[in-house]
Parts: C-alpha cells; structure tokens; sequence
C-alpha cells in the first residue's frame, strides 16, 4: 500500500501501529523516530527491518505516510520542523484524542490542509510505552476520520484504508462533533477517574487507615483508568476544556439529584436511575466495544 511509512513517537498507539502494519505488510519499508532510548531499544526487539530516523530532517520527504502518535503538547513543534522538508506528495495523520486544536494547526498552512488527515482510534489503555503493543489493539475498535471539503477524496480513502486494514471500524466526523462526543464518551470517565482515586486517598489521609487494601471492584476498576498517561491526560484535559466544563456541570447536576434521592430514601426513582444504566452495559458490550468477562477482557499485551 505504501513504501515508506513513519512512525512519531512510539509508545503503546505508535508501536501497536508499528505491529499491525509489519503483520499485514502496509509499507515495504517501515520508519520510527522516537526520542527515548529505552524506547528504542525495545523497538529494536520487535522487528530487525524496522529502520530509524534520529531527526526530523530531509529523509521525511521520502514518506509516503507520516503518523504522529505523540502527545499533542509536541504536535506544534513536530509541524514546525515537518513543515521544512514535506510537500504534497507526503500524507499526514495522527492519533490525538481532541481535534478542534490539531485542525486549527492544519488550518493556519495551506499544505496542511490538503495532506493532513487527522484520525482517533479508540483503542488505549491505561498502559503505555511499546512493550505493551499489540497488532491487534485496534481490531474491530473504532477509529474517527475528520472529514472536511478541502481534504483530496483520494487521501482520505488511503487513511481510511490504512485503519481498515490495522482492523478499525471508520467513521467520518467533524472536529466540533469528536470533542463533543469524546467530552462524555471518554474525557469525563477519565476526569471522574482520577478524583475518585484522589478522594480515596484522601479519605485514608483524614481517617489515618489503610482504606487502598480494601478495594472492591469499583475502585479497583476506576484505579485502572486513573493510572492512564498524565501528559496525555493533562493534554486531553486543556484541549477540550470548553466541553469537559459543561460535562462535568451536567454531571455534577445528576450526582446531587441522585444525593437528593438517597437524602430522601426515593426508592422509586432512585430504582429507575439504576435499573436504566443497567441497560447501557448491555448495549455497550452487544455493539462489540466491549465483552462480557470478569475482567472485561482487559489482557496486558507484552512483547
């Protein structure tokens, strides 16, 4: 499908990329530009073909596909420095989980706007760096394309190709819609995430007990999520600030109904709360975003 494809930053997304396109033979040649050692020597143990760039310079020119896989707090400098080498012969994506801010960088240089195909799959995990990667972390998962007018028909069928064939399921949006979407689907988890695991740590603090040994399901599984990537987390966070602000109002707005039914023991409409987000379990795990085992099929990946 391509003959050289490089690969930005290759923690678990970019080494998982890495893998998927060795196993189903997407690029003849396969490059990786990645900053830490520790990275790369673990890279290194994947695959022998696997080739190296130690800077961003005239060799990127020769990419048919370049994918960031970064955290966004990087993407203005990585454009910069891209910007100098690539032409319209070169195709861009990437795999930030906001997109308002990536299409505002594409938006201020006209190259950009037609070679820069800016894509989300919905495949992470609380786990990160390429020891964790997997082939098929994105089998059957959901990857967002950002459709746009100004975007070449042909480009975006090769983005869509590629996902398809690391096993994506595509849907096209806008990056208006994606942020909206993602501010309750997978920003608003996180964030709630994080403050329940503070809060129980917290609450050890003031009552001076091991509390953390006696975790049962629910913060076990709320722990899991908590211990996600800060950076990319922090960058998520400020990158989408406008709609996590209005989900966590709404949030906020059912946590103290549900306070207010619990206050007065409403058995009746705390029982239709409970009984109708029971439902979306089930209608999570029948599309497939999911499956039902004890440990919702949450496996580590290693090398």
């Amino acid at each position: 499908m391509f003959s050289n494809i490089l690969i930005v930053g290759c923690g678990l997304i970019g080494s998982s990329i890495l893998r998927g396109s060795l196993s189903k033979k997407i690029s003849k040649n396969i490059y990786v530009f990645e900053k830490s050692k520790k990275n790369i020597s673990l890279i290194k143990k994947i695959d022998k073909k696997i080739k190296f760039l130690n800077k961003i310079d005239h060799k990127v020119s020769n990419m048919d596909l370049i994918v960031l896989s970064t955290h966004m707090s990087q993407y203005n400098n990585l454009i910069k420095k891209l910007l100098r080498h690539i032409s319209s012969k070169n195709l861009i994506t990437d795999t930030g989980s906001t997109k308002r801010n990536i299409e505002n960088l594409i938006n201020k240089n006209k190259k950009l706007k037609k070679i820069f195909i800016p894509s989300h799959p919905i495949a992470g995990s609380e786990v990160s760096g390429p020891e964790f990667g997997d082939k098929n972390l994105f089998k059957d998962k959901w990857c967002i394309i950002l459709k746009g007018n100004d975007k070449p028909k042909k480009n975006l069928k090769k983005i869509e190709i590629f996902w398809k064939k690391l096993g994506s399921k595509i849907i096209f949006m806008n990056a208006i819609e994606h942020d909206n979407i993602f501010s309750i689907t997978s920003h608003l988890p996180h964030l709630i995430a994080y403050n329940l695991v503070k809060t129980a740590t917290d609450f050890q603090r003031k009552n001076k007990k091991n509390i953390i040994k006696y975790s049962a399901g629910g913060l076990r599984d709320f722990s899991r999520t908590a211990a996600s990537n800060e950076i990319m987390w922090r960058d998520i966070f400020f990158n989408n600030k406008d709609n996590i602000m209005k989900s966590i109002n709404f949030f906020i707005k059912n946590l103290n109904n549900l306070k207010n039914l619990i206050k007065k023991e409403n058995n009746k409409n705390i029982l239709k709360i409970l009984k109708d987000t029971k439902k979306v379990r089930r209608q999570i795990i029948d599309l497939k975003q999911d499956i039902s085992k004890p440990n919702f099929g949450r496996d580590i990946f290693l090398i």
